[in-house]
């Protein structure tokens, strides 16, 4: 029998440091996070980070903290929920970090007789940071507890055109009626070296326009080359000029070289340039949480208004949008019925 397991990033059990830090434990411990050997990430993690981030992080998840509990869990369990009404076989949701676990999700579908299951990913573009380290833990845990299943993996679906319809809708209709004078595409950051770690040619990945708009088989790993195809594709669907938008990169830590140019910076800059109404996207997001409602929808308003920006938009992720949740409950139907996987 066949079934779904959707996969999120995770969420502490409430905005407290009590609970904020073993997720983050969790999380940063992760070496598909930071990839240093486990001696050096024990002293970063547990000896520096872990001192002072659990308080600072609870006091930003106590800024978006739902009634119903986390943001992203509960936007998360209603798209499963309707994806579940759209499909004729099971759909189970895990977290790759925080209690709701890959293999609690693993388990229920076990538990429903399922024994083919299609591992789906919640990361529009593949990076070893979130869509690599959910593919990698939830093999582990097949393999450990739940032998006798079979795991499938949805591709990043970065590109995919039903997939870059309803993000181009759904923008769209966030920018209606909001008189913009630029567009901010901002994604997760993540280090260069997760770049030239994920290009299996070892060669190709110079973190320079160039890679990436030379077609290389290193572009199905970049997360860089695929997060400028996201755009690229949406501004085409968009009609946005060249002068209309950019992309930048959120979310970094401290001393080692990351993605650029950097959101923050980004917010200053265009506020310095003149631009004065400012809507800013994250598509490497399909649910908002932390990072879309506090750093950026918060923060990054009060850092463009500080800058001289006026008007500022945050424009919500996909969710669980009705259009969002039948595209996913297509690609399930066509996976159960023909085996054949979203392109």
């Amino acid at each position: 029998m066949k079934g779904v397991l959707l996969v999120n990033l995770g969420s502490p059990d409430s905005p407290t440091p009590k609970d904020v830090k073993p997720y983050l434990d969790e999380f940063l411990m992760d070496p598909r996070v930071i990839d240093v050997p486990k001696w050096l990430r024990n002293i970063i993690v547990r000896g520096i980070i872990l001192q002072t981030r659990p308080k600072k992080s609870a006091e930003a998840y106590q800024k978006i903290w739902w009634e119903e509990g986390s943001p992203l869990v509960v936007i998360s369990e209603r798209f499963s929920e309707k994806v579940t009404k759209e499909v004729k076989i099971p759909v189970a949701l895990g977290m790759r970090y925080g209690s709701m676990t890959i293999k609690s999700g693993l388990q229920e579908l076990h538990d429903k007789g399922v024994d083919e299951v299609l591992l789906v990913p919640l990361y529009p573009q593949y990076a070893m940071s979130s869509f690599e380290t959910v593919v990698v833990k939830a093999l582990e845990d097949q393999q450990q507890f739940f032998p006798s299943m079979h795991l499938t993996t949805l591709p990043a679906f970065y590109k995919n055109t039903d997939y870059i319809k309803v993000l181009s809708d759904s923008i769209a209709e966030g920018l209606n009626g909001f008189d913009y004078d630029h567009v901010l595409f901002s994604y997760h950051g993540i280090p260069e070296r997760h770049i030239r770690k994920s290009d299996p040619t070892k060669f190709h990945c110079k973190i320079d326009n160039s890679c990436c708009t030379t077609n290389s088989v290193a572009h199905h790993s970049c997360y860089r080359h695929q997060c400028f195809k996201t755009t690229e594709l949406v501004i085409r669907n968009l009609g946005l000029e060249e002068s209309k938008y950019s992309i930048s990169f959120q979310s970094r830590l401290p001393n080692d070289p990351w993605l650029k140019p950097f959101t923050d910076f980004e917010f200053v800059r265009l506020a310095k340039e003149g631009k004065k109404r400012l809507a800013v996207i994250t598509p490497a997001f399909v649910a908002d949480c932390l990072e879309t409602l506090e750093e950026i929808a918060m923060e990054g308003k009060h850092q463009f208004q500080e800058a001289g920006g006026e008007t500022y938009k945050h424009i919500a992720c996909l969710n669980d949008s009705d259009v969002w949740v039948q595209v996913m409950a297509n690609w399930i139907d066509t996976w159960q019925t023909t085996e054949i996987l979203p392109g």
